[in-house]
């Protein structure tokens, strides 16, 4: 994998091509679209409008940044914000890599990239040592946005992973000699903290947890904190959780509010002020194989998402050493987020 730090320099939105609306009986819209009416030239447009930043791109880092997207429970928005953020990111100039690890695929289905049994996917690259160069695949949606597609076979490769030499690593060396250059690599992992996700925290820098509004938000995220302390003390001592996204926020309840508090009192600066809303739009998307930035570049949800990504960018990769005490901490309050304290805390 080569970096683009010789020709660092700002993400520019790049220039859009001619491209068809989706169309579909009852696809609604929250706005009307602006008068360039090709969805990666309103969603360039309305970044920069939304952003208030004119002619300004967002700095590119000065190597690549591998963010592995992580939680064991299942439905809080890990595959949603992987390809939401991977695609605001590239609409402002970056070259991005989505590396689907979940074996039911839904981040290739969002990135439009064929997936059934027969495709070439991460599990060739994990299990047969295949170059991960061999199974990426261009979005056809988004320039400078890539995707390493996950099949069904991937459902196996925790088993079949146990018997293999390095078999916690093999991901990070198929990263490691991929030559194109990036700016960003995304790993969308599954809801487990089994094989497949230790590799992705081997093969990455930085973690980040979506957090969804709701009841239960801070249960278990005990364990995924240990586990992370875990390989980054054994196998990567440069792993640390950077970022922490609020998903799910319907802002006419006061859960959302007592929720969001709550994590920001537990996590602190680690925690995005950028939060994302409930959206229709949002849940659409992956019907039409798309991410919202395309299917609706106006909704709540799309411009969200492209402010959550330039905090993302924005805050850089320089901060991994101030985390190493402050995570150990963090892992050893499991029982702070418990049911019991989340029934506490939230009344």
């Amino acid at each position: 994998m080569r970096s683009d730090a010789n020709t660092a320099g700002p993400m520019t939105d790049p220039v859009p091509g001619p491209r068809s609306e989706p169309t579909g009986e009852g696809v609604s819209r929250e706005t009307l679209p602006p008068m360039d009416d090709t969805p990666i030239g309103r969603a360039a447009q309305l970044a920069v409008e939304a952003l208030g930043r004119a002619g300004e791109g967002l700095p590119r880092p000065e190597q690549t940044r591998v963010i592995v997207v992580a939680n064991q429970k299942g439905g809080v928005g890990k595959t949603t914000t992987t390809v939401n953020l991977a695609a605001s990111l590239a609409l402002h100039g970056g070259r991005v890599l989505v590396v689907d690890l979940d074996p039911q695929g839904n981040a290739s289905t969002a990135l439009g990239i064929d997936h059934h049994a027969e495709v070439p996917s991460i599990y060739d690259v994990l299990v047969e040592g295949r170059p991960l160069a061999e199974v990426v695949q261009p979005v056809p949606d988004v320039e400078g946005l890539f995707c390493a597609p996950a099949t069904i076979d991937l459902a196996g490769a925790e088993i079949e992973l146990v018997s293999l030499v390095a078999r916690e690593s093999r991901l990070q060396r198929a990263i490691e000699s991929y030559e194109q250059p990036l700016d960003y690599i995304l790993i969308d992992c599954p809801p487990s903290l089994g094989l497949l996700t230790v590799n992705a925290l081997v093969a990455g820098a930085e973690v980040l947890i979506p957090i969804q509004c709701e009841y239960y938000a801070l249960e278990g995220l005990g364990q995924l904190l240990r586990n992370v302390d875990l390989v980054r003390g054994h196998l990567n001592p440069k792993l640390h959780v950077s970022t922490i996204l609020l998903t799910m926020y319907d802002g006419r309840t006061r859960l959302a509010a007592q929720v969001a508090e709550e994590v920001r009192s537990h996590f602190g600066k680690e925690v995005l002020r950028t939060s994302i809303p409930r959206s229709v739009r949002i849940s659409e998307a992956p019907s039409y194989g798309q991410t919202v930035l395309t299917y609706d570049p106006g909704s709540s949800g799309a411009l969200s998402y492209l402010e959550a990504a330039r905090e993302m960018a924005l805050r850089g990769v320089g901060r991994g050493a101030e985390y190493d005490g402050q995570h150990a901490h963090m892992a050893r309050q499991d029982n702070e987020y418990d049911q019991h304290s989340m029934s506490e805390g939230i009344k």
